[in-house]
């Protein structure tokens, strides 16, 4: 008996989720105060992968965290989103991306005091889709307790801690269900305690999920709890290598 064969040779199969090739960006270009931020970087990151930025302020950490959000355009060189060139694209086909391919938790939870928990979660649905159907109402409060929050799912944002909070900003980045997760200091605001269980909570979504996720962070004692770290010096990349877990 003759199996078919799957194909697996598509860019799509093949590619890494992400890669960036001699990416620059310059600010102020042609003017006196022309400054060059990233100069030439390569990077990829493959799908399922924990990955944690880091480097001393000013390395480029956060500009490069917003070209591969979308957010900002590279001056020059090429990047690929789940072996598609986006560099490329217009502002509305970015924007489509950006929804259906990343999620985002900013060091601020940027939640909406006035709605609850559960309807801040389903924002980026609202705003696809002009309504929240059924489905997304309920992958919301799935996802709020997976996060440990289902019994505040109606509360406002200053009736929860500054953990619960972040925990909320995670089940809003993950209701439409993105490939890639983006974090720019998702604890820095948070005590010990709150930041260990906010880690906790992304690895633990990421084992679950299969969702890969790029952390920005100046915690080292959460870097080494990824499973790769990534060191920008100078808008360069000075180290990228594994992290080995006993």
């Amino acid at each position: 008996m003759v199996m078919a064969s799957v194909a697996t040779d598509s860019p799509a199969a093949v590619a890494p989720l992400l890669a960036l090739r001699d990416v620059r960006k310059t600010y102020n270009l042609g003017q006196p105060s022309e400054t060059e931020v990233l100069h030439g970087l390569d990077l990829q990151v493959q799908r399922r992968e924990f990955v944690s930025l880091i480097g001393p302020s000013g390395s480029g950490k956060s500009t490069l965290l917003n070209i591969i959000g979308l957010l900002e355009h590279m001056t020059s060189g090429t990047y690929a989103l789940q072996g598609e060139s986006v560099h490329a694209l217009d502002d509305a086909a970015l924007t489509l991306r950006r929804r259906l391919t990343l999620g985002f938790v900013f060091q601020f939870h940027h939640l909406l005091p006035a709605f609850s928990a559960l309807e801040n979660v389903t924002l980026p649905a609202l705003m696809a889709q002009g309504k929240v159907s059924a489905m997304y109402l309920q992958r919301a409060k799935d996802l709020l307790a997976a996060v440990g929050l289902e019994k505040a799912m109606n509360k406002r944002p200053g009736q929860l801690s500054g953990g619960m909070q972040q925990r909320v900003a995670i089940a809003r980045a993950l209701i439409m269900e993105p490939p890639l997760v983006l974090a720019d200091e998702p604890t820095g605001n948070l005590d010990t305690a709150s930041s260990d269980e906010v880690f906790l909570q992304l690895r633990r979504l990421h084992a679950e999920r299969g969702i890969s996720f790029i952390i920005v962070t100046h915690d080292p004692r959460l870097a080494a709890r990824c499973d790769r770290v990534v060191e920008l010096i100078d808008g360069r990349v000075a180290r990228d290598e594994a992290i080995a877990h006993v």
